[in-house]
């Protein structure tokens, strides 16, 4: 009996290399995808149509009760249309999406590594691209998160500085607490300017562009590359990209590119070449207004490593920081997601409740809890900050929940996780690491679960409490993994 063969569902996936390795793409995808699970596929091939290449391969059920025929179309975005046979379960849709979009996401950094990124902002300062150095790591973590660490450091460095101070200064034990909680309140209300010295470019309504090239060197030029090539000699040539296009208000194109990296010797491909122009404040702008804020301050820090962060004490004073990185792998709808869950921090001053969640745990201990501590010790602490951790998945969650209610597309902010938390995705596939994410210290809530939520948000417009709905998804998120193991 012939299986009834339902519509066929397409979805996009936008990429960041250039045209030239879409082949390199498709044969990644038969290595790392279908090649290790050959027994679950079927009627592999490709070809060209219409000048673009087509991957086809069809996931078999082992029971013989339906199958799903799979095209990835090249061209950018990535076309994949999926057409189900028979009865097949929704959640095999959404792994072949997740899967599909994990492996395009595991390719561009394997290209990553061998590509070269400038990124300009017109009228500023040319400022060579930034390592993620530990230094630098450490402080986005305390500042590009939530803060929550920050509150936790100051906690911390009260045992280390508490009989110094109090002799240095006289001043008495019992007030101490006070003075550190004080110090750290002082610190959230200007860490907007804390946050902007972190950045290299402000972005502003006068100058709202930010213009990235990103040359793809091939693998086995890219050493030589490195060795012949200086930082100091990549900033010249940056800075000669910019004076002959950004300065007389011209676009950066292939054939200037070309030229200025032959005066150093190096012959480009410019199928390997990909430019892009991104209106960030625009973005910014569209954001505050749906929210219905002032319109923060912008800054943009010249790393690839894919962030965001919005920050202050109030609407009125806040910050948006954004690295290139973000700009480099999300399409523009999937980073104004981004920036519409953090503008949600700082217009619901989660800065500020976080600081009053941690304060009002440190002093309750230190003036009224002393004594059990005495007795349970490091099982109390660990106890408390666990508890501290996962009351701060409630704000990432309805952070979440306010970007789908304002801007109306949780299917935009849930692949942009896809593809900045892809690693992770690929950790909670294991059971003990999905539980470790609800009970560690971390405060957002483990991705698949931030994704798999945003998808089956349907009419979020309808969401009326959504700090309250939040607190109840993770509880049954936390719930059902405990279930499960």
């Amino acid at each position: 009996m012939e299986q009834p063969q339902a519509q066929p569902v397409s979805f996009f996936i936008e990429t960041e290399v250039a045209s030239s390795y879409f082949g390199e793409l498709l044969v990644y995808i038969y290595q790392e995808y279908i090649l290790p699970l050959y027994m679950n596929f079927t009627n592999i091939g490709r070809w060209i149509l219409n000048g673009r290449e087509v991957l086809a391969f069809t996931l078999v059920d082992p029971y013989g009760m339906w199958y799903v025929n799979v095209e990835v179309v090249t061209g950018n975005p990535l076309e994949v249309k999926m057409t189900p046979v028979g009865a097949v379960p929704e959640k095999v849709l959404r792994k072949i999406k997740e899967d599909l979009i994990i492996t395009v996401q595991m390719f561009e950094e394997q290209v990553r590594r061998t590509t070269l990124y400038f990124a300009w902002v017109p009228q500023k300062r040319v400022v060579p691209e930034k390592t993620p150095g530990t230094k630098r790591k450490v402080i986005s973590r305390i500042f590009m998160g939530n803060m929550l660490l920050l509150f936790l450091i100051f906690i911390v460095l009260t045992y280390a500085s508490f009989i110094v101070i109090t002799e240095m200064f006289k001043i008495p034990v019992m007030y101490f607490p006070i003075i550190l909680v004080a110090v750290q309140f002082l610190t959230v209300l200007f860490s907007h300017k804390i946050v902007g010295k972190m950045g290299d470019w402000p972005i502003t309504a006068e100058n709202p562009y930010v213009h990235i090239l990103q040359y793809h060197i091939p693998p086995e030029q890219f050493r030589i590359f490195r060795e012949r090539y200086s930082r100091d000699t990549l900033l010249e040539i940056k800075q000669k990209l910019y004076d002959r296009t950004l300065a007389f208000n011209k676009p950066v194109d292939s054939q200037v590119a070309r030229e200025v990296f032959h005066e150093y010797g190096i012959d480009i491909k410019p199928e390997n070449l990909v430019t892009k122009t991104i209106n960030v404040y625009k973005l910014v702008k569209e954001a505050a207004a749906r929210f219905k804020m002032p319109i923060p301050k912008v800054m943009l820090s010249n790393i690839i490593i894919p962030n965001a962060a919005a920050t202050g004490p109030s609407p009125r004073f806040s910050l948006v920081l954004i690295t290139t990185g973000l700009l480099v792998q999300l399409d523009e709808k999937e980073v104004l997601a981004v920036i519409g869950h953090e503008m949600s921090h700082v217009r619901n001053r989660d800065p500020l409740a976080l600081f009053a969640l941690v304060s009002g745990e440190y002093l309750l201990r230190v003036y009224y809890l002393w004594s059990f501590i005495y007795y349970f010790g490091l099982f109390y602490l660990f106890f408390a900050l666990g508890v501290v951790y996962f009351i701060a998945k409630f704000f990432e969650a309805r952070a979440d929940l306010d970007s789908a209610i304002v801007l109306g597309q949780p299917e935009t902010l849930a692949g942009a996780l896809r593809k900045i938390g892809y690693r992770r995705i690929q950790l909670e596939r294991l059971q003990s690491n999905r539980l470790g994410s609800w009970l560690g210290w971390n405060p957002h809530p483990p991705v698949s679960f931030r994704v798999e939520r945003l998808e089956n948000l349907k009419e979020p417009y309808r969401i009326k409490h959504p700090f309250l709905r939040s607190i109840k998804d993770c509880i049954e998120g936390l719930i059902a993994e405990l279930q499960r193991f």
